[in-house]
């Protein structure tokens, strides 16, 4: 099976532009990373990752996640 690449920084950076503003809007709402998983039915150690930039989240999260939120996907990417 094929290494893949690490990410460029370009990508990093971004995935903690995504991560900020996800934790920017949670907090806006006043929820902790635990409601948040629970609205958006992930985990919160999934959300932590993804708020910290260490995991890149797929679509449907993401989706899931802005519906949670109540925001717009837009507002987030």
């Amino acid at each position: 099976m094929p290494l893949v690449p690490p990410p460029s920084p370009r990508v990093l950076a971004a995935r903690r532009a995504v991560g900020q503003r996800i934790r920017a809007a949670r907090l806006h709402a006043n929820l902790t990373q635990e409601a948040l998983a629970d609205r958006a039915g992930l985990d919160r150690q999934a959300i932590n990752r993804i708020e910290q930039g260490h995991a890149s989240p797929i679509l449907d999260n993401l989706i899931r996640i802005a519906d949670a939120l109540g925001v717009p996907l837009r507002d987030l990417v």
